[in-house]
């Protein structure tokens, strides 16, 4: 019964993270009148004190101050640092140039790509099933170079940054919030660097605007840390295929938001672009499924 309800608290913390997350256009979409740059540079300052007091909360100090013990890990979470940077204003700009479409494609894509990178760095087996799954993401992103005209390079980028923040993540073996409030540490010189010369030069947004905006790029911290939160803790109480089936909430939600909400160009080229790239999930997720109840059915009968 403890097991149970375990799993159904991770389950809820899951679909609160994916449903944060899948709801975040809305939220930037508030701060479009502000730079990109300047958006991420709030985010990552404001998610410094966030993080700081769920680490205080959770004395989880202890944890952070260990990393500076290998320099493998700080090697590791300097570039998960950057490359996650990158990701967030990646996702920031184009969110903010109506391609909100384009965020749900590169995080339908972003489990094909953490696929590709575990068969490359650590050598798993790619089942045929797998292998027929990133054929037709490929596929996705052909149809739409060639019918739609255009390189979803968005999508793209996103899928194999985040991808590749994942597999640094888990070569660094850290606790989450640990390893985060690293990453922001390190970039936060760079953003009080940049903030402190938009100040100087009359062209900062922050306390300049309206008092909306402020609230909404001190929001920023909260609305990075808190889903990573909920995330880290459904991980721990999870199967890794019940958390990969729910994570599809989120560009869900981000492709209901570009269509119905943002209305965003969506034209018959692009929904055959994007029918490769469900079927490519659902055989992914399907397979995983199978394998997973193979497994267990095995385990019960020795």
């Amino acid at each position: 019964m403890y097991e149970d309800d375990q799993a159904r608290a991770g389950a809820i913390a899951a679909i609160c993270a994916f449903v944060f997350w899948g709801m975040a256009p809305v939220y930037w979409k508030q701060l479009a009148h502000v730079p990109a740059f300047e958006v991420l540079c709030h985010r990552i300052l404001w998610s410094l004190f966030f993080v700081g007091l769920l680490l205080s909360l959770r004395s989880g100090w202890g944890t952070f101050k260990a990393i500076f013990s290998s320099k493998k890990t700080m090697l590791l979470l300097t570039l998960s640092g950057l490359i996650v940077g990158g990701n967030w204003g990646l996702y920031i700009w184009a969110v903010n140039h109506n391609m909100v479409l384009q965020t749900s494609l590169g995080y339908y894509v972003t489990p094909l790509v953490s696929m590709m990178l575990g068969v490359a760095v650590f050598k798993d087996k790619i089942r045929p099933i797998q292998l027929c799954a990133v054929f037709l993401a490929v596929g996705g992103v052909v149809v739409q170079l060639i019918i739609v005209g255009e390189l979803p390079w968005v999508s793209m980028v996103l899928a194999f940054s985040f991808g590749l923040y994942g597999l640094l993540r888990k070569l660094a073996n850290v606790e989450s919030m640990a390893g985060l409030m690293f990453e922001t540490v390190l970039l936060i010189p760079f953003v009080l660097i940049y903030l402190g010369s938009l100040e100087l030069q009359g062209t900062a947004s922050f306390l300049h605007v309206d008092r909306m905006t402020d609230m909404y790029l001190i929001g920023a911290g909260i609305i990075t840390s808190l889903p990573l939160m909920w995330f880290a803790f459904a991980a721990c109480r999870l199967r890794l295929t019940t958390l990969g089936l729910i994570q599809y909430i989120a560009p869900s939600l981000a492709f209901m938001q570009g269509v119905f909400l943002f209305n965003e160009p969506f034209t018959m080229g692009h929904m055959l672009s994007f029918m490769f790239i469900w079927s490519a999930i659902a055989l992914y997720s399907g397979e995983s499924w199978l394998q997973r109840s193979r497994k267990l059915l095995h385990a019960e009968e020795m």
